[in-house]
């Protein structure tokens, strides 16, 4: 006769329930039986990641966040932090935005801002997902000429093109890992974070974003980053129409274009979004929020 460990038992339960259980009853229990078996011995990897997912579930965080039209409530274990495109060129001098002759100063702005959020939502639990615009190599994945024919005269130099950042190490405009690409310095991700390539101004065109949120059940989305009225927009429209719930946070995005007109993309980026796609709050607020139901 064969006998199987109360300890196997444990850890055959824990693979059935994370694949089919939908009561977080039952992975609760089987965290606490396998720790039960084994009294003196330090959770392992796998009965933390249980213990996490069962904390985060069971015990959801409300937040109140005040926000245009209106105010809405969310909960961590339900929600993430989306950082858009603030790499190097398009944030840092030297950059390709910088390069091409186009105010970043604003950009430059948000970035205290977002590493507040980003901080805030580290500390509670929120996941945070960068999403980076970049391209292979040998740019087989850039899209129509045309399209970039028709760019190249305003931005006087495009992606892919031969660069020497500040750092001195050799890249290129836009491509994939490369100083170009890279998360600006003050933003950088931790081991923990999720990076996303994108090819296109939207994060979930031809990206795992979608599958990613869904296989992580989030349903608030909190949009930092930039530009306003090119990929963090476009970026809104798509979750919207995935059902999701985007939250742009106005102080941790910004927008070249227009910037010095009378009224700027970026307050109509952020019209657009409050009346047809979403809510616009500040990081202020986000961080307000967080605070108040944490106490």
């Amino acid at each position: 006769m064969q006998y199987i460990s109360l300890n196997s038992i444990g850890y055959f339960l824990i693979i059935r329930t994370t694949k089919m259980a939908k009561s977080y009853f039952v992975p609760a229990i089987t965290a606490l039986l396998l720790i039960a078996c084994n009294p003196e011995k330090k959770p392992d990897n796998v009965t933390s990641v249980v213990v996490k997912q069962v904390s985060s579930k069971m015990l959801p965080i409300d937040v109140t966040l005040v926000a245009r039209p209106s105010s809405i409530s969310f909960d961590v274990a339900s929600t993430a932090v989306i950082v858009v495109d603030m790499q190097n060129d398009f944030g840092s001098k030297g950059g390709m935005f910088d390069r091409s002759g186009i105010d970043i100063s604003g950009i430059q702005k948000t970035i205290i801002p977002i590493a507040n959020v980003i901080n805030a939502a580290r500390k509670n639990g929120i996941e945070i997902i960068y999403l980076k615009m970049g391209f292979k190599p040998d740019l087989s994945d850039l899209g129509r000429e045309e399209y970039h024919k028709r760019l190249k005269p305003l931005r006087k130099i495009n992606a892919g093109d031969p660069f020497t950042s500040p750092t001195g190490s050799q890249g290129r405009l836009l491509v994939r890992d490369t100083w170009n690409t890279d998360i600006i310095s003050q933003l950088q991700p931790q081991p923990e974070d999720i990076v996303i390539y994108k090819t296109r101004f939207s994060g979930f065109y031809q990206t795992t974003l979608d599958s990613v949120l869904k296989r992580m059940e989030k349903k608030y989305l909190i949009f930092t980053g930039s530009t306003t009225s090119i990929c963090i927009e476009s970026t809104v429209r798509d979750a919207a129409f995935r059902d999701y719930v985007p939250i742009v946070l106005e102080d941790c995005t910004a927008e070249p274009i227009g910037h010095s007109l009378s009224r700027s993309n970026h307050e109509a980026s952020l019209l657009n979004i409050q009346v047809s796609f979403g809510w616009v709050s500040s990081s202020n607020e986000f961080l307000k929020s967080i605070k108040t139901s944490s106490n």
